[in-house]
């Protein structure tokens, strides 16, 4: 019997939904990672540093060369120093998701996400083990030579204190949810990140810890300066810089990042900043 000749159309049909949903699929992609970054009104961007695989941390050593982590799993981790001239070279290797860089007063403390490890301090060369966490991502120094550190868990991440001169180790909160960065203000208040639920939180005294900030898409790495609260969205799509001003005004400042990760001020007024879904860092510049 003769095949009609409509018999074919639906699987046309089929095939060609198929192909329309991929060519979009692929669009939107090419369109995610080509999208030009915007920046607000009286700032600037440029990138600095590109080729660093999925750049998250950012720190200054002592001579003043820039240090920043890859975070790649599975012992692909590295601490890489870019000098001047863009001379690179590798600190630290063999790194589990190093997530956490803070200069102290010898050497740099960093941190690793993929599991547990330990929180350790690079000082003239050596590494040493400081304390072990779980997935600890964010790191904050405070003035009295006490680190902070936060663990990236689902419903049992902890807030810590590790006291750099006794060595004592202490708690804060238990029970966090994809806790990322924690950080204080020039004014003595402390912050930390709830990614999840799009939280930024102050620290207080009686354990309530009330949002500052809700409503978020991943809030990550926090910072705190003279200029506000700086709270990066860690997004592969669309994410976003933002400034928390001293008078209360959520300020966008840059716009369709990808991953950005930390924000690093220098001495001349301008920040860096790690966009890890593009391996780059940007150099950021008020007008």
């Amino acid at each position: 019997m003769p095949r009609p000749a409509f018999a074919g159309a639906p699987l046309r049909r089929t095939a060609g939904l198929v192909l329309a949903l991929a060519t979009a699929t692929l669009v939107f992609f090419a369109w995610q990672q080509f999208y030009p970054v915007r920046s607000a009104e009286g700032w600037s961007y440029r990138a600095l540093h590109t080729g660093v695989a999925k750049a998250a941390a950012l720190a200054l050593d002592g001579s003043g060369d820039l240090l920043v982590s890859e975070e790649l799993n599975d012992g692909q981790g590295r601490i890489l120093r870019i000098g001047s001239g863009n001379g690179r070279s590798v600190v630290v290797d063999g790194l589990s998701k190093p997530d956490g860089l803070v200069a102290t007063a010898g050497g740099v403390a960093f941190s690793q996400e993929g599991g547990e490890a330990p929180v350790s301090l690079l000082e003239n060369g050596a590494v040493t083990p400081l304390f072990t966490g779980t997935n600890v991502q964010g790191l904050w120094l405070d003035p009295g030579r006490a680190l902070y550190a936060i663990e990236d868990r689902k419903g049992d991440g902890r807030l810590l204190r590790f006291d750099l001169a006794s060595h004592a180790l202490t708690t804060l909160r238990d029970r966090l949810t994809e806790a990322e960065s924690i950080t204080g203000c020039p004014d003595g208040r402390l912050f930390y990140t709830e990614k999840s639920k799009g939280l930024v939180r102050q620290l207080t005294d009686d354990g309530q810890d009330p949002p500052l900030l809700s409503g978020l898409h991943e809030p990550s790495f926090l910072l705190c300066d003279g200029r506000g609260l700086w709270v990066s969205e860690d997004s592969t799509h669309r994410a976003r810089l933002l400034l928390l001003g001293p008078d209360g005004t959520l300020n966008t400042i840059l716009s369709y990042l990808k991953a950005p990760q930390a924000l690093l001020p220098l001495a001349d007024g301008k920040y860096l900043l790690a966009e890890g879904g593009r391996n780059r860092v940007l150099e950021i510049s008020v007008q």
